[in-house]
């Protein structure tokens, strides 16, 4: 209403405006009518509201028709198939098994769409599905016989190989490269006969060499059974017959991030992505590998598509709670792992992950039955050993956190918190003074091999049925090792090498066998093939080792800076890195570096202490360097190399005369030492 003007005048119609409203302004203009127009104007009101109310009804029924066929508008299915083959030929599984299952619901009797469908959902590894759509199938008229193939890996994809048998004992005599295929990976997963299934498929490769889905199986066999060139072979040729294959370019994806690092695996990961956004496999290793690069948000970002992919996905909640973990949210890490339902159970990471949850929420009980479960399925894993053996301790169970020890106290080469274990375990025993002064002293003896668990002649009678496996190889390798026969061990592995010559884990144990016989500078060349096979930590700390003690310090630091681009979270290269800083006097990249381990490490760590106490030393910051030293002499005052950094820091901070008796006992531990006199003449 506008400010200064009356009701009536709000109300009164324009000057000159004509026709019904000028008369409605007029007073009682009702008596002016007449009432058959009245009426007339009713009728139409009426009218119009029945037609609103037949057109919602109309609507109504459309919308419970539209929701009745699952909320989709009508296909037509020749249409839709044609899309579903184009969008396969393109990588793009979940579309091509969406317009499958459109086409199967918009002709339930059309066997191409049946078929298709069961196809897609095969691709998918959706096993129901696929079962279903064949049993649509056959009804159809789609002879049975065409369908036993697929019937058999929807039903190994169920965990029923006894059904997959069924169906392959109907195949009929004459098999086709599919059945042959098919049958062959049934024999493997019910005898555990993973050589005869990868024989069979190299003949369908030689048969078939155009056939890509054969070679990606092919390469799939040779990756899990070690043979990482076999493996690359197989897994490059098949994605050049099929570029835009998901299956397998998420196999190349994985093969190159075994042979050569994080970073250079993750394009293979976002190409197998780009074909097909959903695909489930794809996700899984690419959050894996983007987890491990520290890219936590990326990470947690492919496990939530991973879940969209595939609802309540066992791998995507256990890559979330490796996250949640990493981050100290153990609560959450906690609650992700019960969502996995326990379908990873048997795996070590899984096992592993359960007790470190479990033992950061006070729950040493629960710890000791997970990380016994990793023992038992690792045996010579030592930081699993050293982990059980401290929840062990943590619930009292002494006895069995000393059994549990007990390898690696057998070796001359045991760290020092496995040494503090078993002082802890020991708590004033018999045996326990001298461990103390074992534990206390840090000194570590030259690396043996680890004794097989089991007889040699066991051992070699299992690796007769699987020669060209290394797993069972390495049993009898190690066996003849641990007696001292090392003539025959050497033989052995050089056997392994030439029966697998693609197999890192072969050229490792002949290069370990070399190395621990005095031959060092022999095992750089067995290590350097393994490098190049599979460039994971081992293999690494292997290599750099037998570079230097065969005099190339250059070669090392190559292949140090190599694995650290592609694997920048490593703890193991990092500190080694360290060393060399402090070695090289590059003390505040030192410093950056070592307390980031820190951050991430347990701050009992002697060697981690006793670094940074020189490198702040190093650095002329005397009063950290001093704090440092002291933590790391507390833990081990028999340590010669430890006395002697926290000398170095206490003449740093100034402190000339605890400096120099510090520097008195590091060489009465270690006499004629050239570190420490050099260090004590330098007061």
């Amino acid at each position: 209403m506008a400010v200064g003007r009356t009701v009536s005048e709000d109300i009164r119609p324009e000057r000159g405006y004509r026709g019904r409203d000028r008369r409605a302004a007029q007073p009682y203009p009702m008596m002016r009518r007449k009432r058959r127009r009245i009426w007339r104007r009713r009728s139409i009101r009426r009218r119009a509201r029945l037609i609103a109310i037949l057109m919602a009804i109309a609507l109504g029924m459309a919308g419970l028709a539209y929701l009745l066929r699952g909320g989709e508008p009508p296909v037509d299915p020749a249409v839709a198939l044609r899309n579903a083959a184009t969008a396969l030929q393109a990588g793009n599984y979940h579309a091509a098994h969406d317009l499958a299952r459109r086409a199967s619901v918009a002709a339930p009797r059309s066997r191409a769409a049946q078929m298709t469908l069961a196809r897609t959902s095969l691709l998918l590894e959706e096993g129901v599905t696929a079962e279903a759509a064949l049993d649509r199938a056959i009804a159809a008229g789609v002879p049975v016989a065409d369908t036993l193939a697929m019937r058999a890996e929807a039903r190994l994809l169920l965990g029923n190989p006894a059904g997959a048998q069924e169906a392959v004992a109907q195949m009929p005599a004459a098999r086709d490269a599919e059945m042959i295929r098919i049958a062959a990976k049934v024999r493997a997963a019910q005898t555990n006969g993973g050589g005869a299934y990868r024989a069979t498929l190299q003949q369908l490769a030689a048969a078939k060499p155009d056939d890509a889905a054969i070679w990606t199986d092919l390469g799939r066999s040779r990756f899990g059974a070690g043979d990482v060139a076999g493996a690359t072979e197989a897994a490059s040729r098949a994605a050049a017959l099929a570029p835009a294959d998901p299956r397998a370019l998420t196999l190349r994806g994985e093969i190159v991030r075994a042979r050569y690092g994080l970073t250079a695996a993750l394009p293979w990961f976002r190409q197998a992505l780009g074909r097909d956004p959903y695909y489930h496999p794809a996700l899984i290793q690419y959050a894996a590998t983007l987890g491990d690069l520290g890219r936590a948000g990326d990470a947690l970002a492919a496990t939530r598509t991973a879940l969209v992919s595939l609802p309540g996905s066992p791998e995507a909640f256990y890559l979330q709670a490796v996250i949640a973990a990493r981050a100290k949210r153990y609560g959450l890490a906690e609650q992700l792992l019960q969502l996995t339902g326990g379908a990873l159970a048997q795996r070590p990471a899984t096992a592993m992950l359960e007790g470190v949850v479990a033992y950061a929420q006070g729950r040493p009980q629960r710890a000791v039955r997970a990380w016994g479960r990793l023992v038992g399925m690792q045996p010579m894993n030592i930081a699993a050993r050293q982990l059980l053996a401290a929840a062990q301790i943590g619930i009292g169970d002494r006895a069995a956190a000393l059994a549990t020890l007990r390898p690696m106290l057998s070796r001359p080469d045991a760290d020092g918190y496995a040494l503090r274990l078993a002082v802890m375990a020991l708590a004033g025993g018999s045996d326990s003074a001298a461990m103390v002064d074992r534990a206390q002293s840090g000194t570590r003896g030259d690396s043996t091999i680890f004794r097989p668990d089991r007889p040699l002649a066991e051992l070699t009678q299992a690796a007769a049925g699987e020669p060209t496996d290394p797993t069972y190889a390495l049993g009898v390798i190690r066996g003849l090792a641990s007696q001292g026969n090392w003539g025959a061990a050497a033989a052995r592995a050089q056997a392994l090498v030439r029966a697998a010559p693609g197999a890192p884990a072969a050229q490792l144990a002949y290069g370990d066998i070399l190395a621990l016989s005095g031959r060092s500078a022999e095992a750089v060349a067995p290590y350097a093939r393994a490098a190049n096979l599979t460039f994971d930590e081992p293999t690494m700390l292997r290599l750099i080792d037998g570079q230097i003690r065969a005099a190339k310090p250059r070669d090392a630091a190559v292949a140090l800076g190599l694995y650290i681009s592609q694997n920048p979270q490593s703890v193991a290269a990092r500190r080694l890195l360290g060393e060399w800083q402090l070695r090289n006097g590059d003390w505040d990249a030192a410093i950056e570096l070592l307390e980031g381990l820190r951050d991430q490490l347990s701050s009992r760590d002697v060697v981690l202490l006793r670094d940074l106490a020189l490198a702040y030393a190093g650095a002329g910051d005397g009063v950290v360097a001093r704090r440092y030293g002291a933590a790391a002499y507390r833990l081990a005052p028999m340590n010669p190399e430890v006395a002697d950094a926290y000398g170095v820091a206490l003449a740093a901070a100034g402190e000339a005369e605890g400096a120099r008796q510090l520097f008195d006992k590091a060489l009465s531990l270690s006499p004629g030492n050239p570190v420490v006199i050099a260090h004590r003449d330098a007061l």
